[in-house]
């Protein structure tokens, strides 16, 4: 589908991972397990990313961002999942939210919301689903309508807005044309957490992903002026499906990085638990779970990256890759800790042990940034299109 020369890893990317790890390891996995039981945003992960340019390592140079390329935002994402998925949504969801700003703001709207986003001040969030368009995007009935002096006004709700609530700012698509041709009549804004009319919803009670709060945002005759719109009027849909084919690898990197912390818990365990007189590793029923789990882990992991190498050069097959690194990862991660479950049996079932809890979050990754249902309309239809 495209050339072999398709990514390498430099000695920077593997320093950067083992610096992420160490972060992770030392200021992050302690309190995950209280961020889940506790469903509280993981204050003490986001003080950490910050502190070390962790939080938004996508912000360009220009922006007071350290620049880090899409191979490295995935290592970050995927590091830090590997200790506690709330936390790994974090970088995620800052590049989802500020993508269309990257992609198609322009220049005053980025100097005045990525310097902020680099720093660590704010975090950025996405608004693009709705109670009634899920899946059917161009189906979104919020409103935003513009005014004699140039300003728009907001009135309906988004709904599944990851870090609803601490981020400062939201990207949100509404109808600007409601008499327009269906999808060629949505734009995109940059909301402000303080603009009169916004509000919160209450947070959802979740599987998983319990440290990061989803709730909806409500608009209620909510006034933002002009120059917050991204890109040209009508547009919006075209820039949040272009948003979703960069950041749909990052949820790929999540899903890795799920997977590769139930497969080290599990690894460990296994040498340690003893029946029948040895270590159950010894037999060749769990060795064998073990092969299929790590292969089916280090190929998705190849897959995200690939679909990284391709962000980062803005190839033409980037729609495809990134459908299927995010479809690929997310069911594998979702095979690997039911695995890492089995494999711990009755304890893998408890809370006691941290499986249990990457299981739960792993799921979310079939379903969020389009489900994987959709990912594979996605991809069937750029083999159609040759």
């Amino acid at each position: 589908m495209s050339n072999f020369d398709i990514y390498q890893l430099s000695e920077d990317h593997e320093a950067l991972r083992e610096a992420v790890r160490e972060v992770s390891t030392d200021k992050i996995a302690p309190h995950a397990a209280r961020v889940d039981e506790e469903a509280v945003f993981p204050q003490e992960a986001y003080d950490a990313l910050r502190a070390t340019d962790f939080h938004a390592p996508h912000v360009a140079e220009e922006y007071d961002g350290v620049g880090a390329d899409a191979l490295a935002t995935v290592i970050v994402i995927e590091e830090v999942a590997r200790a506690c998925a709330s936390s790994s949504l974090i970088p995620a969801v800052n590049k989802l939210g500020s993508m269309p700003v990257i992609l198609a703001g322009s220049e005053d709207i980025k100097k005045r919301y990525l310097p902020k986003l680099a720093s660590g001040e704010s975090m950025f969030s996405y608004g693009l689903s709705e109670a009634g368009a899920g899946s059917d995007t161009a189906g979104m009935k919020c409103k935003a309508i513009e005014q004699a002096d140039g300003s728009f006004v907001l009135n309906g709700q988004k709904s599944w807005i990851t870090n609803a609530g601490v981020s400062d700012f939201y990207t949100v698509m509404a109808v600007t044309d409601p008499d327009g041709a269906r999808g060629r009549n949505v734009s995109a804004f940059v909301v402000e957490s303080s603009d009169e009319g916004f509000s919160v919803g209450p947070k959802e009670r979740k599987l998983g992903i319990k440290g990061s709060p989803t709730a909806e945002l409500l608009f209620d005759n909510c006034t933002i002026p002009g120059d917050r719109m991204i890109g040209s009027q009508g547009e919006g849909l075209k820039i949040a499906l272009r948003t979703l084919d960069h950041t749909r690898i990052t949820i790929g990197a999540q899903a890795v990085g799920i997977a590769q912390g139930a497969l080290d818990f599990a690894l460990d365990y296994v040498k340690e638990r003893k029946q029948f007189g040895k270590a159950i590793a010894d037999f060749q029923g769990i060795q064998f779970m073990l092969a299929d789990m790590a292969m089916k882990l280090e190929a998705a992991r190849q897959m995200v990256y690939v679909a990284a190498a391709k962000s980062e050069r803005n190839d033409p097959d980037l729609t495809f890759f990134g459908a299927a690194a995010k479809c690929f990862a997310a069911d594998a991660a979702m095979e690997i800790t039911t695995d890492a479950v089995q494999l711990l049996g009755g304890y893998g079932y408890t809370r006691d042990f941290p499986v249990e809890r990457m299981m739960r979050d792993a799921k979310i990754t079939q379903i969020y940034e389009g489900t994987n249902q959709i990912q594979r309309v996605v991809m069937a239809r750029q083999l159609l299109k040759g």
